[in-house]
């Protein structure tokens, strides 16, 4: 019978803990809350301290998953990070981390982003599909959507047993919002993982659907029939309203005719319908938008709202509102004067252009036969062709309020006045062919006519007061 005889090992055999040892640990464990920081103190190695705990039934990672969410509880109350990590028993440079959203696997650091840098400092690119997110996945939406930080915290809570409704307050989120996002992005295996979560919701955001006029041919067919006889996308989606009452197949609404005019990528009806519209646009014009508006004239101008209260109430004579009436292909214009307490008028002569320096000088000269105290001020829109205020006011001593954009109600008794004068000087017409004596001609008639607000005086009976009385 032969003999085995086994080998010598040079394997040192296991280390003998004592009671004290074992007791100092689990002291250490409960106030600090790691295995490693525990076993440092009390002397041990961290695997043995790992054993007992797990014996003892202990889960050393969600007593570690319930350190962490202590820490984002006292950093998100305003505590500092170095005393939340003090307080909870964490290096300093793990609770950077954390607050950067950085996670630690197999001796290594997981930026958000994807990165991987080890210890050694030598940075690799991730390849896990499970961690890895592209630029587009990481980008924030808006505040009410989930953000990977919020999915990282609704798995560090979920792991300590935390209750949805709880995960909900600590988020500032219904209750609804944290079911939903864990029921809809949890894995096959049960398991709730954010950057697992964050792909899968980043992947449903595009929801790309056919454009209505591209599927359905009969709806297509009666929107192009009525855009060639120049009805407008709003005056279609009501006719279809009305032969198609019981047919919820045939609607559509004005915006969907547009995009499909107006972006020739979502389709559905041909370029050449797009003659038909009113405009003849073959491109969207831009509406207003949350930018400022940009300054009118280079030199700062006064609005209407800074004009002072007599000026308002009419109660003040010797102030003015202004405007151009043109003729045909804006070529030629004539300028309107009226004061606004009588509706006296005054006409200016623009023989050549109607441009900035031309209404300047024409205003001036007629600003000029007025006394002193009819000088008071002038109110005009903000049309270019007064883009010379400031020189203006310098040469008159008159200020100039300028009225709201596309509020023309702002200088009514001018706007009134303009319409009168289209009695004289048609629209379409030739005004360059008026000479001063027209002009004064025209303005003498209406200034002649008895007006009902001024209790049927004439207004040149009600400016001859205003000059016999100073």
């Amino acid at each position: 019978m032969q003999t085995i005889v086994s080998e010598p090992t040079n394997r040192a055999p296991a280390r003998a803990y004592t009671g004290s040892e074992k007791a100092a640990f689990f002291a250490a464990f409960e106030r600090l809350g790691s295995v490693s920081l525990a076993a440092r103190e009390a002397g041990i190695k961290a695997g043995a301290g790992n054993r007992w705990l797990i014996r003892a039934g202990v889960d050393p990672k969600q007593r570690g998953r319930a350190r962490r969410a202590e820490h984002f509880r006292l950093r998100a109350s305003g505590v500092a990070r170095i005393v939340a990590a003090r307080q909870v028993g964490l290096n300093i440079r793990t609770a950077i981390d954390w607050d950067q959203g950085i996670r630690h696997a197999d001796n290594r650091r997981v930026h958000p982003d994807g990165r991987i840098v080890d210890y050694n400092k030598t940075v690799t690119a991730l390849s896990d599909p499970h961690i890895r997110l592209n630029s587009a996945q990481l980008k924030p939406i808006h505040a009410r959507y989930l953000s990977l930080v919020d999915r990282e915290a609704i798995r560090d809570l979920s792991g300590t047993g935390v209750s949805i409704r709880s995960i909900a307050m600590t988020l500032r989120r219904a209750s609804s919002t944290i079911s939903r996002e864990i029921i809809r992005n949890r894995q096959s295996n049960l398991d709730y993982l954010p950057y697992a979560a964050q792909r899968s919701a980043a992947g449903r955001r595009p929801r790309p659907r056919p454009a209505k006029l591209v599927g359905r041919v009969r709806l297509r067919e009666f929107v192009q029939e009525k855009l060639r006889v120049h009805w407008s996308p709003e005056q279609i989606c009501h006719a279809l309203i009305k032969e198609y009452p019981n047919d919820q197949e045939m609607r559509v609404v004005p915006e969907t005719i547009y995009q499909a005019l107006y972006l020739q990528a979502r389709g559905g009806l041909r370029r050449e319908v797009q003659a038909a519209l009113r405009t003849g646009r073959t491109r969207r014009k831009p509406h207003k938008t949350d930018q400022p508006r940009r300054p009118r004239f280079r030199d700062p101008m006064v609005m209407i709202a800074d004009r002072p209260a007599e000026i308002e109430d009419r109660a003040v004579p010797g102030h003015w509102e202004g405007d151009l009436i043109t003729g045909t292909l804006n070529k030629s214009a004539i300028g309107t004067l009226v004061e606004r307490r009588t509706r006296y008028v005054m006409l200016v002569h623009l023989p050549g252009a109607h441009t900035a320096e031309a209404v300047r000088d024409g205003l001036v000269a007629t600003i000029a036969t007025l006394p002193a105290h009819l000088r008071g001020s002038l109110t005009w829109d903000q049309g270019s062709e007064m883009s010379a205020h400031k020189s203006f006011i310098t040469s008159t001593d008159m200020p100039v309020y300028f009225c709201d954009p596309a509020s023309p109600w702002q200088r009514g008794s001018n706007e009134n006045t303009n319409g009168l004068l289209r009695q004289y000087f048609p629209k379409g017409s030739d005004l360059a062919i008026h000479g001063p004596e027209d002009l004064e001609h025209v303005a003498q008639k209406l200034n002649g006519r008895p007006r009902k607000t001024l209790g049927w005086d004439t207004p040149a009976e009600q400016f001859r007061g205003l000059l016999i009385a100073n």
